[in-house]
């Protein structure tokens, strides 16, 4: 595993959460923490809970969501937790088995966290294999379907 900075320039992650029928939208400042990503999740609970979208670097995204006391988390591509501690710690933390490093791509943990939008376990999947899309277009892609675009590119700058 590579040693991580906790703050990365080439990361971007946003939290997200309803509040009287409203997205409302806030940056995620560590997104390599998955305890701190884990705390702002629990703490900015709103109606169905909070979401979070993470890119990191240009390599993988990965979502999580809580709502009251249950934590869901997915992760684009689990063979990065070779190389990313963040993807490692979500790895552990969904008990998955650890990657080897001939194992193919694939997506891991809980695809269906967002079936209850309209986000089915078959999208996050092809999502997750568009080789064409860097991460940051991804979660661009599912703030939209998710419905707080404007509250994403509020908070993403693409310069």
């Amino acid at each position: 595993m590579t040693n991580q900075a906790e703050f990365n320039t080439d990361d971007f992650g946003v939290i997200a959460w309803r509040e009287d029928g409203v997205w409302r939208a806030s940056r995620l400042v560590n997104t390599r923490d998955l305890g701190s990503i884990m705390d702002q999740l629990k703490a900015q609970q709103g109606e169905g809970g909070s979401i979070a979208l993470i890119a990191i670097d240009e390599e993988f995204f990965l979502i999580a969501r809580c709502s009251g006391s249950t934590m869901q988390m997915m992760l684009s591509d689990v063979t990065y937790a070779i190389e990313y501690e963040i993807a490692a710690d979500l790895i552990d933390a969904l008990d998955l088995p650890y990657p080897e490093d001939e194992d193919d791509p694939q997506p891991g943990g809980d695809v269906d966290l967002l079936t209850d939008f309209g986000i089915s376990a078959m999208d996050l999947e092809v999502m997750s294999d568009d080789l064409e899309m860097y991460p940051e277009e991804q979660i661009t892609v599912l703030a939209g379907r998710l419905g707080f675009s404007d509250q994403f590119d509020q908070l993403y700058d693409r310069n």
